[in-house]
């Protein structure tokens, strides 16, 4: 072979050569196609982030909360009644648990005649102050008598017409009746002392003893424990029989339409979150076809470590940063929560709007309004004054306003 001739061309190799260039520009278009999918991902990622997503904040660290109204005796007794089970709806004033009344019922009975014999003997009191004031004017007009006589007489005596001895007796008897008189006088300050600016309502004996009715008939009231709220029943400990004091939980009752939302937010996401925005929720229970709706009440004003039993102590040399969560308050739609109720502790899904940025982060306004509140222990107030009431008329007597009157 000369120098000239160019070497035998191997076909195999030629094909093999072909095969990697393909390949290679394959794989070249292959880069370049993910680069521009990973230029599109991140020009529609940044579109999205600016336009949408930094306008939301969300967290499923969210769990529904309210209140859990416990049900506890005022005073130590024994059960003889449970008017509710655990789960059981309960209105507002309805009886839940009974104790034994007896011994508040005798205390009742002895209060109630102390008090019907307290007016009796103030309606006395009454009487002894007119009494003593007709007392008075018989004395004065026993005084007027023998200041006349003695004063005739001393007369007479400058005559001769009467003897000393005579005057003298007349003057004895000037002086002993007005000392006469200033004893009932001092009787009746005594008694106007007792009774004066009062009525029989109003007398201190009178008063002090329909505070021991009122005492006791709010005794014989509180054996009956009634439902403060109206709501579900939950925790029921007590049972018939049981001797219970003071203070001692029995059950629960938990208004299931005042709940609201407790949700953890990290503190990076709690740059913009204000009072009032909007928000937009789900629960696991009934899964993402039911939606909520509600608004920031409130930002929590420390962590949960702040506030935990222990809180953390981080001046210690192994310290690691870990990002805090701060509870975010969440009020919820009455009407929606009245078609799809909500439990206490269920999970939910949480997502603030943020675009409304006006509201403050601290609530900046005091309250005039209870959170919660009941007028049901009221009515045994109201009860109470009905029944003073009553024992009073019963016992004042027809003549009980006209012996006030005379006393003043």
């Amino acid at each position: 072979m000369t120098s000239q001739e160019k070497p035998p061309v191997d076909p195999e190799q030629i094909e093999r050569e072909q095969k990697q260039r393909k390949r290679d520009d394959r794989r070249r278009w292959l880069l370049r196609g993910l680069v521009v999918v990973v230029a599109i991902a991140a020009i529609a990622w940044a579109l999205y982030y600016f336009v949408v997503a930094r306008w939301y904040e969300s967290t499923d660290d969210a769990y529904v909360n309210g209140n859990i109204v416990q049900i506890t005796p005022q005073l130590p007794g024994t059960v003889v009644s449970i008017g509710a089970d655990d789960n059981d709806y309960v209105r507002e004033g309805q009886p839940l648990v009974k104790l034994d009344t007896s011994t508040a019922r005798v205390a009742l009975d002895a209060a109630e005649a102390n008090l019907a014999a307290t007016v009796r003997k103030v309606r006395g009191l009454y009487s002894g102050v007119g009494s003593s004031r007709a007392e008075v004017a018989v004395r004065e007009a026993a005084v007027a008598q023998a200041r006349a006589d003695f004063q005739r007489r001393q007369g007479l005596a400058k005559t001769g017409a009467i003897s000393a001895e005579e005057l003298s007796h007349a003057r004895d008897a000037l002086t002993a009746a007005e000392s006469a008189l200033a004893g009932v006088q001092q009787q009746l300050d005594t008694s106007n002392a007792l009774v004066e600016n009062t009525q029989i309502a109003s007398h201190p004996d009178v008063k002090a003893a329909a505070a021991q009715v009122r005492s006791t008939y709010l005794d014989l009231q509180r054996d009956t424990l009634v439902a403060p709220v109206s709501g579900h029943v939950a925790k029921r400990s007590v049972q018939v029989g049981q001797r219970v004091q003071p203070g001692t939980p029995l059950m629960a009752v938990v208004p299931l339409s005042q709940v609201w939302v407790d949700a953890n937010f990290k503190e990076t996401q709690l740059q913009y979150m204000r009072i009032g925005q909007p928000v937009t929720l789900d629960s696991d229970l009934y899964g993402g076809d039911v939606e909520y709706h509600g608004r920031v009440e409130g930002l929590g004003v420390g962590t949960g470590s702040a506030f935990s039993l222990l809180p953390a102590q981080n001046a210690t040399g192994n310290w690691i940063k870990i990002v805090q969560r701060l509870p975010v308050r969440i009020s919820l739609d009455a009407a929606e929560l009245e078609k799809h109720p909500l439990r206490i502790g269920l999970s939910m899904n949480v997502e603030v709007n943020l675009h409304d940025r006006s509201g403050p982060t601290l609530s900046e306004n005091a309250s005039d309004n209870p959170v919660l509140s009941t007028d049901v222990y009221d009515r045994g107030n109201r009860d109470a004054d009905a029944l003073i009431a009553r024992i009073i008329a019963e016992n004042s007597g027809p003549d009980g306003n006209a012996a006030q009157s005379n006393a003043k």
